[in-house]
């Protein structure tokens, strides 16, 4: 870790139209290189905190500072620029079915201007690294769950993102599937990829110790590794 924070929320808030918040008083760091498993019970606001942290849409108070921008007093047009350094693995893959595994992965390149020589190799050798080089053609109706997580975690990393963030990346998984994915990640983080897991799998938070964010009725709790969490806050 290089000890500077590349993620910073401070006092964040979220709410849908003029619901009552589903995110209250968010605040916590990631340092740049640090592996982080964000928990908490279904509707606490995982989903909610993720979206935050990719851009998929603003806070409604606070301040998120990502790689050292207040993203909400950037212009529009810098924007782009952020999202590409964060790469996304979402629960439902969010795969093109008629594009081969290959070209799924090549997208994000391909949109970035990348030459095709470059495309090919970089994709290829990822592909080979997450098990599928026997199915660089395959579409992905013809490959098994975990394949399609493969293809989807190797499309979120091929730009090789400063920030990596999955949503239940091994929730449809058996055990076995699911830690060799985990071991994925920690290979991606080891190479300084900073990563951050939403994730219900007590099993893979014992086998992989990491600090946890804890998520209990929109407010958040930060754990070191192998702690006891303990539901702090109810209304």
């Amino acid at each position: 870790m290089t000890g500077q924070n590349i993620v910073e929320f401070d006092g964040v808030g979220l709410r849908y139209g003029q619901g009552a918040e589903v995110l209250r008083d968010i605040a916590f760091a990631l340092p740049e290189g640090s592996f982080h498993f964000l928990t908490g019970e279904s509707g606490a606001g995982k989903t909610s905190l993720l979206s935050l942290l990719y851009l998929a849409r603003p806070q409604t108070r606070g301040q998120i500072r990502l790689f050292g921008y207040n993203v909400a007093a950037l212009p529009r047009d810098r924007l782009p620029e952020i999202r590409r350094s964060i790469g996304v693995v979402f629960q439902d893959f969010r795969l093109l079915d008629h594009l081969s595994a290959t070209d799924n992965v090549a997208l994000p390149l391909r949109v970035a201007g990348y030459p095709e020589s470059e495309i090919a190799k970089r994709v290829n050798e990822l592909l080979i690294w997450v098990g599928l080089g026997n199915h660089l053609n395959a579409t992905p109706p013809t490959l098994s769950g975990g394949q399609k997580q493969s293809v989807a975690i190797a499309r979120a990393v091929i730009n090789r993102p400063r920030l990596l963030v999955a949503d239940e990346p091994t929730g449809n998984m058996d055990d076995k599937s699911a830690a060799r994915l985990m071991r994925l990640f920690v290979e991606l983080n080891r190479r300084g990829t900073t990563v951050i897991i939403a994730t219900h799998n007590e099993g893979l938070i014992r086998s992989f110790p990491f600090p946890r964010l804890h998520l209990t009725n929109g407010r958040l709790g930060v754990y070191p590794a192998g702690a006891v969490i303990r539901e702090a806050f109810r209304v």
